[in-house]
């Protein structure tokens, strides 16, 4: 429970808000999962936890994974947060002909349209989300998939929200 106070010449009010998130366990065991995902493919990765706010939570970078996929890898959990939608949709959902074509160059240009980003959902609220890259898009899906397993199979999780 996060409490906010306000503090006025006449009034004073106190603020509670209850919000789930992913947590530092969680976060671990994605990705774990997530590298043991990529692998199996043979290819060093990027992957990133974000928390309830979109806030990096956690990060894996393997040995030898490409410097330029980090940042590829933190935004698409980001986006899939943000959006509360996976990057795999949302690509869709942006080209040119799509009703949200150009978002890609909101949010400060952190919004990444291919896939690898899935948000995760608990008990009907996303609570975090996670990004892979370094592979091709559908293998980044996969890795992301894998950490998005790994959380399911908690003892807290639900599903996951694809779209």
């Amino acid at each position: 429970m996060i409490h906010h106070r306000i503090v006025t010449e006449q009034i004073e009010v106190e603020m509670s808000q209850i919000y789930e998130s992913l947590n530092l366990s969680d976060a671990k065991c994605m990705l774990e999962a997530a590298e043991r995902r990529a692998d199996q493919f043979g290819i060093a990765y990027n992957a990133a936890v974000v928390d309830a706010g979109g806030h990096l939570l956690a990060f894996s970078r393997q040995d030898g994974a490409l410097i330029g996929s980090i940042d590829i890898a933190i935004s698409k959990a980001y986006t899939a947060r943000i959006f509360d939608t996976s990057t795999e949709v949302l690509a869709t959902l942006a080209r040119p002909s799509g009703p949200l074509y150009g978002i890609q160059q909101t949010n400060r240009g952190h919004v990444v349209i291919f896939g690898g980003g899935i948000p995760i959902v608990r008990n009907g609220l996303v609570i975090g989300a996670v990004g892979a890259s370094a592979g091709t898009v559908e293998q980044d899906i996969a890795v992301a998939e894998a950490a998005v397993n790994a959380v399911l199979t908690s003892a807290h999780a639900d599903r996951v929200d694809h779209d």
